[in-house]
């Protein structure tokens, strides 16, 4: 079943799917500052643009472009800043 998200007043937008194997969810951010909370562990992998993020736990900022992904444990948040639009694909675990 495909479902559709919107976030932060229609700065984010995602389609949501699943996969032979896992939930996954893909989208795009308009630039922005964003703090997200898993339920469940997450891989985010950027697809174009960039995600300057803030791990739970971490002191700095860290800048993931095309091709990059990071993890989040389940029941954390975590800070985004988006300079341009930006998509990801985002898998659940």
């Amino acid at each position: 079943m495909i479902s559709v998200n919107e976030y932060f007043d229609g700065n984010v937008k995602s389609i949501g799917f699943q996969g032979d194997d896992l939930a996954s969810t893909v989208g795009v951010m308009a630039p922005g500052d964003y703090e997200f909370s898993t339920s469940q562990n997450e891989v985010m992998t950027v697809i174009s643009g960039a995600l300057i993020v803030k791990l739970p736990g971490a002191d700095d900022w860290q800048t993931f472009t095309a091709g990059a992904s990071f993890e989040v444990a389940a029941k954390q948040s975590f800070q985004l800043k988006v300079k341009h639009e930006t998509a990801y694909l985002c898998t659940y675990e």
